[in-house]
């Protein structure tokens, strides 16, 4: 068994040495692990620190995005290699005792409906998170990382930020690379890594709620010994973050890795899959009993029908459900 372990004290520009905000496929790995290997892995939350239990709302418009997601590692996994499929086994995640869920001015899928700062502590104990702020809600525990995937290759990267740049000019949400708050700090890190937000062919921020202890998930690899790192743990989640966040906190990860050898390249597996044997969670919460649910279609607010447009039916559902 191999492990990585953090000081809580410390935000990841103080250690960079275990860890990462940026993705680039030359940044050195941390540790060196043989196929099934464990490894035990301590990560921070998405905010690297900046929310503490006691925060409050209106600290939120002081947050440092730049400094999103802290990831540790990266690990380096012998006999990875471009062309493979990296299978790695969830086998244990060991949640934090505090978490957050919050609402920041400018983000998250209704940011132009939700405008002001809102912020959520949570107490985890006993399998459930509850806060004072929401009496009588218990949440139950299905502990996932909310980032987790490999380094891209040097020509990935590059054809990573020619698109995002296209989309950028066509007036799509894109966070390009910057050097404020960049870990490593120095270049061509700083300038050149990619950002942590979206979730791109080799995986990250995916956000993939059943990514609970028990997934195998299947990433490709773009580069030797694949350079897998993880962070931005969730206590538990929706079915997606729709206000921008989840129940983020810090935990601990255990998983093992297994090179599938070419297999990405003979299946023609180009973005992550993942497979579970057992329900994610338990079973009332994987399959609800009992449910409400809402519709949405895809016309706009004054109107006009936006034929086929998936995203606009899903945020009229989402503004339906909410009461």
């Amino acid at each position: 068994m191999k492990s990585i372990e953090l000081d809580y004290s410390k935000r990841c520009g103080e250690e960079p040495e275990k860890g990462h905000n940026r993705w680039h496929p030359d940044i050195p790995p941390v540790i060196e692990v043989d196929p099934g290997e464990e490894v035990v892995m301590q990560t921070r939350h998405a905010f690297d620190g900046q929310i503490t239990p006691t925060t409050i709302a209106d600290d939120l418009r002081g947050v440092d995005l730049g400094l999103v997601h802290p990831l540790t590692g990266p690990v380096f996994v012998k006999g990875a290699e471009p062309g493979d499929l990296l299978e790695v086994t969830i086998q244990h995640i060991e949640p934090a005792h505090w978490g957050f869920t919050s609402i920041l001015p400018g983000f998250g899928f209704l940011r132009d409906v939700f405008t002001e700062p809102y912020l959520v502590h949570w107490e985890m104990n006993d399998g459930f998170a509850r806060s004072p702020q929401l009496p009588g809600v218990a949440i139950p525990e299905a502990s996932f990382m909310g980032t987790i995937g490999v380094a891209p290759s040097r020509a990935l990267r590059q054809e990573i930020l020619l698109r995002e740049d296209e989309l950028m000019r066509r007036g799509g949400m894109v966070v390009g690379p910057t050097p404020e708050g960049a870990v490593p700090a120095q270049e061509p890190f700083a300038s050149e890594g990619l950002r942590t937000i979206p979730p791109r062919e080799h995986g990250g921020n995916m956000d993939i709620k059943q990514l609970t202890a028990g997934t195998k998930l299947m990433l490709p690899v773009f580069t030797e010994g694949a350079l897998f790192s993880a962070g931005d743990a969730h206590y538990a989640q929706g079915d997606s973050e729709c206000c921008g966040t989840a129940v983020e906190m810090d935990c601990t990860l255990h998983v093992s890795f297994r090179p599938l050898k070419g297999e990405a390249t003979r299946r023609g597996i180009r973005f992550p899959i993942f497979e579970r044997d057992e329900y994610f969670t338990s079973p009332e919460m994987a399959a609800p009993r009992r449910f409400i649910a809402a519709t949405g279609m895809c016309i706009s607010s004054d109107g006009v029908n936006q034929s086929e447009d998936g995203t606009l039916a899903i945020r009229n559902a989402l503004l339906n459900m909410i009461q």
